[in-house]
């Protein structure tokens, strides 16, 4: 269930998420504490578990779908992101966490510090 995370010795867990720029947009209104509320056609938030996996969906994805694709990264609790299975979306590094949209609200009390932009426009 754990496999391919970076659970550091801090107690925290680093995820990383590919953004577009409304997203981003999105982000920056909340001060980079709060993911926005899902649309109702979406209802899995999914983290991935590595840089180089985000960069190739903001590349891929993001900047194909709205002109730019932006790679953020953010921490959680390990106790809390162990609630949620490790789910591979393709090759073996294709790893994410599927995380209920209903539970965002949950996610986001659980932040530890703020969302980072490693990629700005």
């Amino acid at each position: 269930m754990h496999r391919g995370r970076r659970e550091n010795p801090d107690g925290s867990t680093t995820l990383w998420r590919p953004v577009g720029p409304a997203e981003l947009e999105l982000l920056r209104a909340t001060g980079m504490r709060a993911w926005p509320p899902r649309l109702p056609d979406q209802p899995i938030f999914y983290p991935v578990l590595n840089e180089a996996y985000a960069r190739q969906i903001a590349d891929e994805w993001n900047v194909a779908a709205s002109g730019a694709g932006y790679v953020t990264r953010f921490r959680l609790p390990t106790g809390f992101a162990r609630r949620y299975p490790t789910c591979q979306a393709g090759g073996s590094d294709k790893l994410e966490l599927w995380i209920p949209a209903a539970d965002l609200d949950e996610l986001n009390r659980h932040l530890i510090g703020p969302i980072e932009v490693l990629e700005t426009p």
